[in-house]
């Protein structure tokens, strides 16, 4: 009986492990094959005025806000998908915002910035931060957002890309 009981548990366990084996292996699959703007020879080819937010005469916004387990960044274009990746014209201010009451946020943009003022941008649902398209090329940015007061759990974070053109 007590084998029997062993036997069942470790059939359950190697069971689990191969689950465990096969999901893994299928993300890093599917990793390796997305493409992303920023490993393109020529970013700037995938923009089109269906990604392109606002324009040196026309602020751009981009809201940040906690989805799920995680965060999004969705510009301000009529279709948008959060964390998508979107363009932006030099010389265009973008405005970083929250639309969420009661939410925190950061965009981090790596070693160089592609704004000015080239700082992290943090703000808030009551605190909207704009800076202005500066530096041409392609960035890849992260997010994160936070719940006001938040406790484990309720930040999340998201990356995506940003391409300045000229």
């Amino acid at each position: 009986m007590r084998v029997h009981r062993c036997v069942r548990v470790g059939s359950v366990a190697l069971a689990f492990s191969i689950v465990i084996l096969v999901c893994n292996e299928a993300a890093q699959a599917q990793s390796k094959n997305s493409k992303y703007a920023c490993s393109e020879p020529d970013p700037a080819s995938i923009c089109s005025a269906g990604n392109t937010c606002g324009s040196p005469s026309q602020p751009c916004s981009v809201d940040v806000k906690k989805s799920g387990d995680g965060a999004t960044a969705t510009p301000g274009i009529a279709g948008a998908k959060g964390n998508s990746t979107f363009c932006v014209k030099v010389g265009t201010s973008v405005t970083w915002k929250s639309e969420t009451k009661h939410q925190g946020f950061i965009v981090d943009m790596g070693p160089t910035s592609p704004f000015d003022p080239p700082d992290d941008i943090v703000g808030g649902s009551a605190k909207p931060v704009t800076v202005k398209a500066k530096n041409p090329g392609c960035y890849k940015f992260s997010a994160g957002a936070c719940v006001s007061g938040a406790i484990y759990g309720m930040c999340g974070n998201g990356t995506a890309e940003l391409v300045i053109i000229k």
